[in-house]
């Protein structure tokens, strides 16, 4: 009888990723993703302050664009390395760069130096997000994997409410410096929770692999010129602009197809249908959130404050839906969770689409958008748990890679056609043209989400 109590009482402990084995590299990873996530979103707080003193405001779109295209190649290099020696190296080499990147912004004298430091917390922050994907799959067992990621979507909501106040504060009491130099201080210390979890972690040359792919990693690169390019051409009039990006997204597509597992295009079952299901969900739900406080501003003349409170509701919502779907755990399949995540962005788009044409009272989309908000905190970590559920060990860090790649690729792509849609578009049909595009997209990730449910590869 003590023996049972005793083995309930360990398997009641390894249930909660608070438990004493994983609990400093929780927190660790979870400090780490907030500070990535911070440093994203307090950019955009600062930047007018940065161009100015630097003489940079030539420079200012590519100040935010630079690390995209970086971040692509931080991605795939630390896919390749990771499934050759482990996650260990590469998260410690990928803290470095991004935190030299920050010290670099910090220190800058002038905007060509702010840029390339940009690019470093390009290639370092892409390559934490995949190293810690795989550190994920090695230390913790694969009942958490939906608790752990439900964390991390909260890592990420927090700063999408408070990282644009807290940047003001700090630049405006300490100095916008402080925002990077800052930042790397305390990403040195969260990542000293995680240390001993990769000191644990074997890292030796995995023999059934070949060399890391040159090709791919200038692949990487190409995909993320080509997706500042349309970044910069999503905005633009004319027809040389339209043109431009259909070039620039031929050559993204093309680029990017060695990226993902094969059959993402054709939309095979298990993992390339789940990796497709995150282009889709990426472009649709950011697609039409950029343009909502322009609509609220627009048709309900309300200011920046007022207009924020539908993202901040939204954000709240993730953050349940997060939740929800790490307490049901292995209760619900994980492509349940997309579909139903799926179906409840299909009513937020509706809603907002229903707002541009009918104009009804604005809590109408601030509660439609609420369900979308609930529908990714559902969609996104379940992505994660089936991917890595669907991958052998040694390909943990190519489809975390191919994961991640797409999310950018989505948001990016997505986003920059719907500016050309916006510009185009006739008088008073821009905001309804842009969100009937993204409800097509979100009608096909509801038509493809049942696909992503396959029988799980063993591991290797």
């Amino acid at each position: 009888m003590p023996l049972n109590r005793s083995s309930q009482s360990t398997e009641r402990a390894e249930s909660t990723i608070y438990a004493p084995q994983y609990l400093a590299t929780t927190l660790g990873m979870f400090v780490l993703v907030f500070l990535v996530a911070f440093e994203s979103m307090a950019v955009t707080t600062v930047m007018p302050l940065v161009s100015e003193p630097l003489d940079g405001e030539r420079y200012f779109a590519l100040a935010f664009a630079a690390p995209i295209a970086s971040g692509m190649l931080g991605m795939v290099a630390a896919g390749e390395v990771t499934d050759r020696w482990g996650p260990k190296h590469p998260l410690f080499i990928a803290v470095a760069v991004f935190c030299v990147g920050l010290l670099i912004c910090g220190s800058a004298e002038n905007m060509q130096t702010l840029i390339a430091g940009r690019i470093l917390q390009g290639i370092g922050g892409g390559a934490i997000t995949v190293a810690i994907y795989v550190l994920i799959a090695r230390a913790y067992p694969g009942h958490l994997h939906s608790k752990i990621f439900a964390l991390f979507a909260t890592a990420w909501v927090i700063p999408a409410m408070i990282g644009p106040w807290m940047a003001g504060l700090i630049a405006v009491h300490l100095g916008w410096r402080w925002v990077f130099s800052g930042v790397a201080v305390l990403v040195v210390l969260a990542f000293c929770g995680v240390v001993p979890a990769l000191k644990s972690l074997r890292s030796t040359r995995n023999p059934d692999l070949g060399p890391i792919s040159m090709k791919r990693l200038v692949l990487a690169g190409l995909t993320g010129v080509a997706v500042i390019c349309m970044n910069l051409l999503g905005n633009a009039q004319g027809r040389w602009s339209l043109l431009g990006l259909v070039l620039a997204l031929a050559v993204a597509l093309a680029a990017v197809r060695p990226l993902l597992p094969k059959g993402t295009f054709s939309l095979a079952r298990g993992l390339p249908s789940t990796i497709m299901t995150r282009i889709f969900v990426a472009g649709a739900f950011f697609g039409v959130e950029v343009y909502l406080p322009y609509l609220l501003r627009e048709d309900y003349h309300l200011g920046p404050d007022r207009a924020g409170l539908i993202l901040t509701a939204s954000a709240l919502c993730w953050s349940v839906g997060s939740w929800l779907q790490g307490k049901l755990g292995e209760k619900v399949e994980s492509s349940t969770c997309i579909t139903v995540g799926a179906i409840a962005g299909c009513i937020a788009i509706s809603t907002a689409l229903a707002t541009a044409v009918f104009h009804p009272p604005v809590l109408v989309l601030v509660c439609g958008w609420a369900v979308g908000g609930f529908g990714m905190g559902m969609i996104f970590p379940r992505q994660n748990v089936n991917m890595l559920a669907l991958s052998a060990k040694d390909e943990q860090g190519f489809n975390s890679s191919a994961m991640t790649v797409a999310d950018s690729l989505g948001n990016a792509g997505v986003t920059a056609v719907g500016g050309v849609i916006f510009a185009m578009a006739a008088t008073g049909m821009g905001f309804i043209s842009v969100f009937s595009f993204s409800l097509l997209l979100v009608l096909v990730l509801i038509a493809i989400s049942p696909r992503t449910k396959a029988v799980a590869r063993p591991a290797a």
